[in-house]
């Protein structure tokens, strides 16, 4: 298979040499410097391209990757506020195909389906109340973690007592406290923190008067979501649509 690697930063690189051992092509590397290769005759024959950059590039690069017909694969978060429904129509509609997740993970996709299991067990048990916690690298800017919304959506639709979320106390790298946990009855608080290189840790908390549960996932390295993406890839060259981890992992 032919890929194009859109953004070029420690997971892409990742991605490529994960992609050359699965016996995969890179065909095209594009990164901030050398925007004008979506436009290259190399690019337009990629098969997929996998995307991982920033919420503010990505819809920009979805857009210049199906201007070629070009499928993507992207982990980028931040975008579907603005343009989900665009994105949704372009894939259903006109005929373009985005295998999006927030987290590409086998061990996630694994402990989300744990999650949405739980959470249908917990709607049961009112006692519980339910808060999450997500630790992440020094460099990640962004905070909840995309993956960390994505499990407190999967939450919020198990259990009828919760209808959102909301971003509770962070821990800065400096050691410096912001924000709060204690937030109203329906809300589920996500508490943040960055400390050194941890490549991610979500934990998903029920706390009652007699006992408390908790599911954790840990993450060693980034080689795992690395692999996911290019597996995610491998679905997308024979798929078209919207694509999700639910397609590819039926669990």
């Amino acid at each position: 298979m032919k890929i194009a690697l859109i953004g070029y930063g420690k997971m892409g690189k990742m991605i490529e040499q994960i992609a050359k051992e699965r016996g995969h092509e890179i065909v095209s590397v594009i990164d901030i410097d050398n925007q004008q290769d979506f436009d290259s005759e190399a690019f337009a024959t990629a098969d997929v391209a996998i995307e991982f950059t920033s919420p503010t590039a990505a819809y920009d690069n979805y857009l210049k990757a199906f201007a070629k017909n070009v499928k993507v694969v992207s982990g980028s978060t931040g975008w579907m506020k603005e343009h989900g429904d665009d994105v949704k129509r372009m894939c259903m509609e006109g005929g373009q195909t985005l295998f999006w997740a927030s987290n590409f993970s086998i061990g996630v996709a694994i402990f989300s389906a744990v999650n949405r299991y739980l959470a249908n067990i917990m709607n049961r048990f009112p006692q519980y109340d339910v808060k999450m916690q997500e630790t992440h690298h020094v460099h990640k800017l962004d905070a909840p973690s995309g993956t960390a919304i994505t499990l407190a959506e999967e939450v919020i639709a198990g259990i009828d007592r919760k209808d959102t979320w909301a971003k509770g106390e962070q821990l800065h790298a400096d050691g410096t406290v912001d924000g709060s946990n204690d937030v109203a009855p329906n809300v589920i608080a996500i508490e943040s923190i960055r400390r050194d290189e941890v490549a991610g840790i979500h934990s998903i908390e029920y706390d009652s008067e007699a006992d408390k549960i908790t599911i954790t996932h840990d993450a060693h390295s980034r080689k795992g979501f690395a692999l996911g993406a290019v597996l995610a890839a491998e679905y997308t060259a024979d798929h078209q649509g919207l694509l999700t981890i639910s397609d590819m992992f039926k669990f």
